[in-house]
C-alpha cells in the first residue's frame, strides 16, 4: 500500500502587506505567527506563518507578501475558498458578533455537507470560511493559540475543507481519487465532497465544475496551493516515484528546511504541494517564542543583514 496522505497540510496565499496581513490574521483572527522568514524564491519579500500554538501540520496558512500585484481576477482553475475550523457552531455567533465589532466583512451562517459554515473575507478580498467542528469526526484539530485574543473555547484551531473550481471535472476527480487516494464521499448542488486518510474537515477537498468562466488571474487574495501532509522524507520519496509516473509538471524534491515538499499541478493548473510533518518550526526556536523573530534557513543566514535591511519591521 502506497503512503497514505493524512490530510491537509498548509494553504499558501498571497497578500498585498505584510503588516496589515499580520495585524489581521492575529489581532482579529487571533491566529499565531509561527514563523517570520522571507520567501525562498524571492528574499526581499515576507512569508508568514499563521498556525496552533505550536506550528501543528493541519493548522498553517501562510502568506507570501507580493507588494505592487494586482488584486485578484477571481475565475475558474483556483482555489476558490479557504475553511478555518472552529469548535462549535456557537463558535460562529461568536465570531459573527466580532466581525460586525471590526467592520471585517461576512455572509449568514449556512449549511455545507451538514455543517454550519460562515463565509468572511479579509482586508485583500481573500475568500475564506469557518466551518463548525460541531458534528465533525476524522483528523483531530490543533491546539488554539493560548495567548491571543480570543476565547479558547471559539478560537481557530485548524485547516477545513478546501474547495476548489475547475474547468474540467473528470481530470481533477481522476488526479484526487487514482493518484491521491482520495474518496468521493457525498454530493451537494454542483460541489462534491472528497476526503482522504482518516477524513473530516481536516483532510477534505469540494471540487466544483465551472466551464464558463476565464481561468482566475492571480493576484492579492489568491490562494497559491494547498499542501497534503506525508509523514516524512521516505514517504516523500514514494510520492516523487508516483507523480513522475503520472507525467505531470513537479518540482522533485524540494528542501524548505521546516519541512520537506514536492510541487504538481494537476491537469486544470491547480498546484499541489506533498510536505513532510516534520522537522516543523521549532527546528531553529523554541516554541515559546516561535515566530517573534525574523528567521532564515541556513542557506541565507548569511544573507541576514542585506535581507533585514529590505525588509519593513511588522511590528
Amino acid at each position: 500500500m502506497m503512503n497514505q496522505l493524512f490530510g491537509l497540510h498548509h494553504v499558501s496565499l498571497v497578500t498585498s502587506n505584510a503588516k496589515k496581513n499580520a495585524q489581521f490574521y492575529m489581532n482579529v483572527l487571533g491566529m499565531r505567527m509561527v514563523k517570520k522568514t522571507v520567501n525562498q524564491d524571492d528574499v526581499s519579500v515576507y512569508h508568514l506563518f499563521y498556525a496552533d500554538q505550536k506550528g501543528s501540520p493541519g493548522t498553517d496558512l501562510t502568506f507570501f507578501e507580493f507588494p505592487g500585484t494586482m488584486a485578484t481576477v477571481k475565475g475558474t482553475n483556483s482555489i476558490s475558498r479557504v475553511s478555518l475550523r472552529v469548535p462549535s457552531d456557537q463558535s460562529l455567533t461568536y465570531w459573527i458578533n466580532r466581525f460586525d465589532t471590526l467592520n471585517v466583512p461576512h455572509k449568514q451562517v449556512s449549511k455545507l455537507f451538514g455543517h454550519n459554515v460562515l463565509e468572511f473575507e479579509d482586508f485583500d478580498g481573500t475568500p475564506l470560511r469557518f466551518v463548525s467542528d460541531e458534528k465533525n469526526k476524522g483528523v483531530s484539530g490543533g491546539i488554539p493559540w493560548k495567548n491571543g485574543p480570543i476565547p479558547l473555547e471559539h478560537a481557530i484551531y485548524g485547516l477545513g475543507p478546501v474547495s476548489i473550481t475547475v474547468s474540467r471535472l473528470a481530470l481533477i476527480r481522476s488526479f484526487l481519487i487514482d493518484v491521491l487516494t482520495f474518496r468521493e464521499i457525498a454530493e451537494e448542488e454542483d460541489q462534491i465532497l472528497f476526503e482522504v486518510g482518516e477524513g473530516g474537515h481536516g483532510a477534505q477537498v469540494i471540487v466544483r465544475e465551472d466551464t464558463t468562466h476565464s481561468p482566475e488571474r492571480p493576484g492579492y487574495g489568491s490562494v497559491h496551493h494547498v499542501a497534503f501532509r506525508v509523514a516524512d522524507r521516505d514517504a516523500l520519496n514514494e510520492w516523487i516515484k508516483r507523480m513522475n509516473q503520472t507525467g505531470l509538471p513537479n518540482s522533485g524534491f524540494v528542501d524548505r528546511f521546516y519541512f520537506q515538499s514536492l510541487y504538481v499541478r494537476e491537469f486544470n493548473h491547480i498546484l499541489f504541494e506533498f510536505a513532510t510533518d516534520g522537522p516543523g518550526f521549532a527546528t531553529d526556536e523554541n516554541e515559546d517564542v516561535l515566530g517573534e523573530r525574523l528567521s532564515l534557513p541556513p542557506f541565507l543566514e548569511g544573507q541576514r543583514a542585506f535581507i533585514e535591511q529590505q525588509l519593513e519591521p511588522l511590528n
